[in-house]
């Protein structure tokens, strides 16, 4: 499993996960040629004001552990929230 995580501008959200599903396409096959193993792209994109895809679900419940949709949104907010602050002062 290859796991991305990014965080883009909301309006880029489902543009951003096509392009690292593309993106990791090749290193996938290769790597399911040479290991023989089954590999799956887990791109896990959050908008800079929280913006999640309609998948974002589905690619959170196939990783291993619990994670809570909220918990992932809030360093993509707060860092939003803190380039702000410096460009508006």
């Amino acid at each position: 499993m290859s796991i991305d995580v990014a965080i883009s501008a909301d309006r880029n959200v489902i543009k951003k996960q096509a392009e690292n599903i593309l993106k990791y396409e090749y290193i996938t096959i290769e790597i399911q040629w040479i290991l023989n193993v089954k590999v799956k792209v887990m791109p896990v994109i959050t908008g800079a004001t929280g913006t999640i895809t309609r998948r974002y679900r589905l690619y959170l419940n196939n990783i291993a552990g619990k994670y809570e949709i909220k918990e992932l949104q809030k360093p993509a907010i707060l860092r939003t929230a803190h380039k702000l602050q410096k460009v508006l002062m």
